[in-house]
C-alpha cells in the first residue's frame, strides 16, 4: 500500500477520534496532517502493514494531541483587550452588558450533541481513550491493546467502564 492508500484508510477514523476525544475539527484536520507528514518522512522504514501504519498514525496522534495541550496550557487567552481610562463604560468593552444570557438550544441534535461532549469531557481520560479507539477509531481489542501498552482485558474493562459511565450521565435521556 501506498503512503495515499494509507492516509485514505486511516485519516478519517483518526480525525473522528482526535474529535471525539476533545479536539476543535480544525485542530484534529491539522493533526492529522501533521501525522501523515512524519508516516511520509519515515516511508522508506516503514513495513508495509496497514495494522503496523494505523498503530503509528495514532500513536504519533496522540503524542501530537499531548504536546498541543501542553503549549495551549502555556498561552493565555485573552478575549478582549481594553483599558480601564479609555473606555466609558468604566472598564468595561463599548456594547456589552455586565451579563449576557446563554444561547438557546437551536435543535435536539445540538442538544444531544451539547450533552455527549459533555459526557465524553467527564470521562477520565483512560476510559475516554479506549472508548474512543474502539467506537470511533474503530480499532480492534488487540490493536488498542498494542497502541496502549495494556493487557486486552484491561482494555474491555475500560471501554465497559466507560459506556457505564456514559449511561449514567446521561440516564435523564433514556427513554
Amino acid at each position: 500500500m501506498t503512503i495515499e492508500d494509507h492516509y485514505r484508510a486511516i485519516a478519517p477514523k483518526l480525525t473522528n477520534w482526535l474529535v471525539a476525544s476533545g479536539n476543535d475539527y480544525h485542530e484534529a484536520c491539522d493533526i492529522v496532517q501533521n501525522v501523515f507528514l512524519k508516516i511520509w518522512k519515515m516511508r522508506d522504514d516503514l513495513r508495509d502493514d496497514a495494522a503496523a501504519v494505523s498503530g503509528l498514525a495514532y500513536t504519533i496522534a496522540r503524542n501530537l494531541r499531548k504536546n498541543l495541550v501542553r503549549d495551549n496550557s502555556r498561552l493565555a487567552f485573552v478575549g478582549e483587550i481594553r483599558d480601564p481610562d479609555d473606555s466609558p463604560s468604566g472598564g468595561q468593552p463599548i456594547g456589552t452588558t455586565a451579563a449576557q444570557p446563554p444561547a438557546e438550544i437551536a435543535s435536539d441534535s445540538e442538544y444531544l450533541r451539547r450533552r455527549l461532549s459533555e459526557a465524553f469531557a467527564k470521562l477520565p481520560p483512560i476510559l475516554r481513550e479506549a472508548y474512543t479507539l474502539f467506537q470511533v477509531g474503530e480499532m480492534s481489542i488487540r490493536e488498542i491493546a498494542n497502541q496502549t501498552g495494556v493487557s486486552e482485558n484491561l482494555v474491555k474493562v475500560r471501554i465497559f467502564r466507560a459506556k457505564e459511565k456514559l449511561r449514567e450521565f446521561l440516564a435523564d435521556l433514556h427513554v
